[in-house]
């Protein structure tokens, strides 16, 4: 028999790796959709808040990290559920202070910070229109925020390597609200990420767990670049945890994982635009040295905080982009590869 070709070995592992993640999802009962182009495969539910589950370089595992096991995605939604960390990339809104202020159908839950929207991050949605290079998403009405989302997932033409998350928000309430979109993408938790930072007072650190066994982030601002300090795993190294609130120096932000690059690009915006108790990106890590597998890494975006008259919209967007890395696990070296990208993928800041 013939040896396979490169091309065949990257097809049949393509395959192997897709198949499994339908196969999950098939045991999981969770509805998929996928939109693959060659180059790129991303896969969508409409269950579980419509939210992406994966996206991936052909032949490479998905850069996101999901549990497609984490609950049951057939479960009723109500003013009691909790969260469920199905994870993969799902839209909040912000800011977070407020999640259950502005509702009576769980007066328990007034004022509190968590849990997320169940009506937006867990119920079913509708498929509202489904092409082989697209899907949209409608949820419910919340009564928690007044807010109905419609998002939109899309392979960019003339960029084999890109994804376009649109994501459109309505005020279904009588009243107004005031609320920003929220995009929380989550991956594994020693992605290393850089965000474009000018100044030192662009930077806020939150300490999220007050755990003894846990130690806050550190990190670097250097050359106008921001990234979070990188520890190798192994036993007897700290367990670090925390969160970042940035004001970025232009709209766009790189995580680097087991030889893939995402690039989320989004509008830049003024600090002033940005709700102040958040930050225009937030990174969130929980960074476990002796289960790296446990960790998680959250690369968030906020759009514009907003009034919103009734029956009145806002939106917001971001454009994936995903390149092949061979280099090394250093910030040298991955600060290199985004300079040498930055003209081609119009990152500016660098």
């Amino acid at each position: 028999m013939p040896t396979p070709t490169k091309t065949a070995t990257a097809l049949a592992r393509s395959c192997s790796l897709f198949c499994a993640l339908t196969a999950a999802a098939q045991a999981a009962d969770i509805p998929i959709h996928t939109l693959d182009n060659g180059s790129v495969r991303a896969t969508v539910t409409d269950a579980i808040g419509g939210r992406l589950l994966s996206f991936a370089l052909a032949g490479q595992p998905s850069f996101l990290k999901a549990d497609l096991a984490a609950g049951d995605p057939h479960a009723a939604v109500g003013a009691t559920t909790d969260n469920v960390g199905w994870l993969g990339h799902e839209i909040w809104v912000g800011p977070q202070k407020e999640w259950w202020s502005h509702q009576d159908v769980n007066p328990s839950r007034a004022g509190l910070p968590w849990p997320p929207d169940p009506w937006l991050s867990l119920a079913r949605y509708k498929v509202e229109d489904k092409r082989p290079d697209a899907v949209t998403l409608a949820s419910p009405a919340s009564p928690v925020n007044g807010l109905q989302l419609v998002k939109r997932y899309s392979l960019v033409p003339g960029k084999p390597h890109s994804l376009r998350l649109d994501v459109d928000a309505a005020n279904t309430r009588a009243k107004q609200v005031a609320w920003d979109i929220w995009f929380n993408t989550r991956t594994h938790g020693d992605t290393r990420v850089y965000v474009p930072v000018a100044r030192r007072e662009d930077v806020r650190q939150q300490a999220i767990e007050p755990k003894p066994d846990m130690v806050p982030l550190t990190w670097t601002l250097a050359d106008g670049l921001f990234s979070l300090d990188a520890y190798p795993a192994g036993k007897g190294k700290p367990h670090r945890n925390g969160k970042m609130l940035l004001q970025p120096s232009a709209g766009w932000m790189a995580g680097f994982y087991k030889g893939q690059v995402l690039v989320i690009q989004f509008a830049h915006q003024p600090r002033t635009a940005i709700h102040p108790d958040q930050g225009q990106i937030e990174l969130y890590n929980d960074w476990q040295p002796e289960a790296p597998e446990q960790g998680l890494m959250e690369m968030e975006v906020h759009a514009p905080y907003v009034t919103l008259a009734p029956g009145r919209h806002m939106q917001a967007s971001e454009q994936w982009t995903l390149l092949p890395y061979g280099g090394p696990d250093t910030r040298a070296a991955q600060v290199a590869f985004l300079r040498a990208h930055a003209k081609e993928l119009g990152l500016e800041g660098l």
